[in-house]
């Protein structure tokens, strides 16, 4: 079957010819077409342009079904590819949320049994069917409000056992759901309480034990380590991102959240397809990331809910590095998946434009999960994941009403959900 939009007012990131990523001050352009049409076949992009220039006799020849969709005053855009989340989880942090209140830091927080540690002890004593009815309405609340692709990462098991039930629930959401999904292994996420003090010999955990165990049922996409201060070292991180490479797992770092950690030079080494967080970027890791294949992936959400520095955005654009934007949706430090609101910080707390939030959370976020070569613009032949907003002004009304939910209709795999 067909779907045929018609009478768009701005059909938002189209693209002639598809390209992996927008860097530097192309990230301020974005290609738009006024007054346009979208048609969809099966589950595909089969044409777009202005609507002067559609053939409706063209479109209905060979075909009896042609579902026609008036989206007048309104826009359409790519669905949203939230390329960092951590959404399977068990239980929420709110008390930790009155602690970071009353003055606690995040390495406080921790240090007293909260925060990663505490969501692993509930992730242990969790069923999977429990942690994927939790995660499934995370997923259904998201695609909602306009996100069709997301990466998924374990890490709150830190074991081998809890961490393999994580990677299994996020595998059968894959099957079960109409996102697109990425799986990412994070067993180095924090040392549990069992290796204090022993942090090497869990590290040997992750590279003998958990990295095999994940490749044999191939579970994951990609391998993560949380390189920071406090945290996993510079040469743990090499260690386990050579070990993961040789079971095909290619690298994303959390890196420099809460210091100059050596994160985003050791994920460049890797070839890391993202480096995360990034409050701490300085000269050094600009100097690095240039020229590499590692996209600069910044997390608004953790920043304004942990009250944090915030990553020098302008500065990596200024010298010619892409940046994409992601929710890092999880319980302790980033409790929402609202892509939209994503954007909003962008422009209010980054000084973004417009037009490079919705860059940074489609074609560059696409890139950062492995999914440019089908997701994040609208080109012909790539998957038919957009949104149809309400009747809104223009692409500055999106992050400019940042409160206000104004999807109308979300597509996934060309069908509306």
């Amino acid at each position: 079957m067909k779907t045929l939009i018609i009478n768009i007012k701005q059909l938002v990131q189209v693209e002639e010819e598809p390209r992996k990523w927008v860097a530097g001050a192309d990230m301020a352009k974005l290609g738009i077409i006024d007054d346009a049409y979208l048609l969809i076949n099966e589950d595909k992009i089969e044409a777009f342009g202005k609507m002067s220039e559609l053939n409706q006799d063209s479109i209905y020849e060979g075909t009896d079904t042609v579902k026609e969709i008036d989206a007048k005053g309104r826009l359409v855009l790519p669905a949203y590819c939230d390329s960092h989340t951590h959404l399977v989880y068990a239980g929420s942090r709110e008390i930790e949320y009155i602690d970071k209140i009353k003055g606690l830091s995040y390495e406080e927080i921790a240090k007293r049994g909260g925060g990663i540690l505490n969501s692993a002890e509930r992730i242990r004593k969790a069923s999977e069917e429990e942690l994927y009815d939790s995660a499934y309405g995370r997923l259904q609340e998201i695609a909602s409000l306009g996100t069709g692709a997301v990466e998924i990462k374990s890490g709150y098991g830190l074991d081998t056992e809890s961490e393999l039930k994580m990677l299994r629930v996020i595998k059968r959401l894959s099957q079960e759901t109409p996102l697109t999904i990425k799986s990412t292994f994070l067993g180095a996420h924090a040392v549990p309480v069992e290796y204090k003090g022993r942090q090497t010999e869990y590290v040997d955990l992750i590279i003998n034990e958990m990295i095999p165990a994940v490749a044999a049922e191939d579970l994951a996409d990609y391998i993560d380590v949380f390189c920071d201060k406090g945290f996993f070292t510079v040469e743990d991180t090499d260690r386990m991102l050579n070990a993961g490479m040789k079971y095909g797992l290619r690298a994303k770092i959390h890196a420099n959240e809460l210091d100059y950690s050596g994160g985003i030079q050791v994920g460049v080494k890797y070839n890391a397809l993202s480096v995360d967080h990034l409050e701490y970027v300085g000269d050094e890791e600009i100097a690095a990331l240039q020229g590499s294949e590692t996209m600069p992936t910044v997390l608004p959400g953790a920043a304004f809910f942990l009250n944090m520095p915030y990553s020098p955005v302008r500065k990596m654009i200024n010298a010619g590095l892409p940046v994409a934007l992601a929710s890092d949706f999880n319980p302790g430090s980033s409790p929402s998946g609202n892509m939209k609101f994503v954007m909003s910080l962008g422009c209010v707390n980054y000084k973004m434009l417009p037009e490079e939030v919705i860059n940074a959370t489609t074609i560059n976020s696409a890139y950062a999960m492995g999914v440019e070569e089908e997701l994040g613009s609208i080109a012909v032949g790539k998957k038919a994941n957009f949104y149809v907003t309400t009747p809104i002004t223009g692409i500055e009304y999106l992050p400019y009403a940042y409160g206000t939910d104004l999807v109308e209709a979300v597509f996934l795999n060309g069908e509306q959900i």
